[in-house]
């Protein structure tokens, strides 16, 4: 099911009375660079984490509207490695406690036994859509993103490979899917939103995808964290 079939009254935020697909625009990034296709071919991608250049990430933390102690975890930007690479995204189930029916990352909390933030994003990825670990190869990560509801997230870049297979667990997700990387790093498809909630200005960034007939409505948190990929890879 799409976002676009989602019945108005299908939250997508923990805040009361929101939907994000209705907030209007106010900007679109189209005065921006896109990042050149060739900087996204595996090599480049290789190349750019094991000598990254000098940036800082553009968005890092959003307002906090959960009182929560801060929890870690991770999220997989899992980038397959086809002709036109691209990234793969989930929808996660209506009835999860966090983020509900939003489109994400393959990701989740950190555990106990995780050793650090690349066990958890594998792990999860595994758990989610059973992406296995051969299929996996790890370039780098990208600075914390930390959520209104308090969680500290690393997102951990990877190659996969094409062949992959994914195994959904229908608990956790309802679809997944692939967007492709060089839509994701065009600021012409980076639209920001901003509103007032109980007086308090909130602002997010929005790259909805239309596959087919469906919209990929991909915002909040997790457009901030390929905002944050575009900037590193124009830097």
């Amino acid at each position: 099911m799409s976002h676009a079939d989602v019945p108005a009254d299908t939250a997508l935020s923990k805040l009361p009375n929101f939907d994000p697909r209705t907030v209007p625009v106010v900007g679109i990034d189209g005065h921006l660079p896109a990042v050149a296709p060739a900087l996204l071919q595996a090599d480049a991608l290789r190349q750019r984490f094991a000598a990254p250049p000098v940036w800082s990430p553009e968005i890092w933390a959003e307002r906090k509207f959960m009182d929560r102690e801060p929890a870690r975890a991770s999220v997989l930007i899992a980038v397959v490695m086809r002709e036109q690479p691209t990234v793969i995204f989930t929808e996660r189930s209506t009835h999860l406690s966090t983020h509900s029916g939003q489109v994400a990352f393959p990701g989740g909390k950190q555990d106990e036994t995780d050793a650090d933030a690349n066990h958890t994003a594998l792990r999860e990825a595994h758990e989610e859509i059973g992406l296995e670990r051969d299929q996996i190869e790890l370039i780098g990560r990208l600075p914390t993103y930390i959520t209104g509801t308090r969680f500290i997230i690393t997102p951990v870049v990877a190659l996969v490979q094409p062949g992959h297979r994914l195994t959904l667990n229908p608990y956790e997700v309802t679809d997944a899917f692939e967007v492709p990387l060089q839509f994701l790093v065009n600021p012409a498809h980076h639209r920001h939103h901003s509103i007032m909630i109980g007086g308090v200005a909130r602002e997010w960034l929005s790259m909805p995808y239309m596959e087919g007939t469906t919209e990929r409505f991909i915002w909040g948190a997790t457009a901030a964290m390929l905002r944050n990929l575009y900037r590193f890879l124009s830097a």
